[in-house]
């Protein structure tokens, strides 16, 4: 895999802006430990996700209007775009707001067609309208460069997006990318479970994630999201990628991650793994990860800028 970094651990050097910034070093230091070595003088975003932005509206005709929440501020703006069924109101995306906040970076963070706050009915929803979704946040409300970062779904949709829009998508930041997800875990399953499930029109997908188990998958969907798979050739884009995926993972596999940039034609791409973390990867140092890699990517597309 020429031009791929993968880095299941990380050293934080200073960086210039406020604090530190995450640099791949080998194998032989642990991130944990490093994450730990300066806690003292986490910055104050961390430690008080709390501020406050109102829901505005995208209206868009003949498509759900979608709920988002937005700051304005300097370029490179970032979009965080969630997981499945999952809103705008989640851990990551509330500490990357503050992040962008204290910076004075733009950014903004939206609800799904038929989730949260946004218009649409779920049932009808597909990977291909949520991928419309995504593109109408970047055509109609972000101003110049952005940095994308999908979790989960997400992970995926964010491909498609700086796919089609080469000129505005400056980064990505994948945490636990589904990339294919959906697709891949239904064609692991049995042939006799597949068949029922064509036949009855529905995917009851365990999760532990869901308060019911299981996600219900209308199988139209699963036939509709095959029709934007990625992995079976080359990702057309060259932009900067960096992956984070938890090794304890049992919704989407961490060898994900590592497939994903085996594909993605860039040179410039990071496999970064947290050994005990899981899908969601919320917890707090999975959060100063995701925050320092941001930060680093700001810092890059900076200097290439000037």
């Amino acid at each position: 895999m020429a031009g791929v970094g993968l880095a299941p651990v990380a050293a934080w050097v200073p960086c210039r802006r406020w604090g530190w910034a995450a640099v791949t070093l080998g194998f032989h230091h642990g991130l944990s430990m490093l994450l730990a070595r300066k806690t003292e003088r986490a910055p104050q975003w961390f430690r008080a996700c709390r501020h406050k932005t109102s829901v505005s509206f995208l209206s868009r005709p003949d498509l759900p209007n979608l709920a988002y929440k937005r700051l304005k501020g300097k370029s490179p703006g970032i979009i965080f775009i969630p997981g499945y069924i999952s809103n705008m109101n989640g851990t990551k995306a509330l500490a990357i707001e503050e992040f962008c906040k204290s910076l004075g970076h733009a950014y903004i963070r939206f609800d799904y067609s038929g989730v949260g706050n946004s218009d649409g009915n779920l049932e009808e929803c597909t990977v291909g309208k949520w991928r419309k979704d995504v593109l109408s946040i970047i055509d109609d409300l972000a101003e110049g460069p952005q940095i994308l970062v999908g979790s989960s779904l997400g992970g995926w949709l964010m491909f498609h997006a700086a796919i089609a829009r080469p000129q505005k998508v400056a980064a990505l930041v994948g945490v636990a990318a589904a990339v294919d997800g959906l697709v891949t875990q239904f064609n692991q399953l049995p042939v006799e479970t597949k068949k029922e499930i064509e036949m009855k029109g529905v995917w009851p997908m365990p999760s532990k994630y869901s308060e019911e188990g299981v996600y219900r998958i209308q199988y139209s969907v699963i036939k509709e999201a095959e029709h934007h798979c990625l992995l079976h050739s080359p990702i057309p884009v060259t932009c900067p990628v960096r992956l984070l995926h938890g090794m304890k993972d049992d919704s989407v596999p961490w060898h994900t991650a590592v497939q994903v940039a085996d594909r993605v034609v860039s040179t410039d791409v990071d496999v970064i793994l947290r050994k005990n973390s899981d899908h969601r990867m919320k917890e707090k140092a999975d959060i100063q990860l995701l925050v320092y890699t941001i930060d680093d990517l700001i810092d890059k597309l900076s200097t290439i800028v000037h």
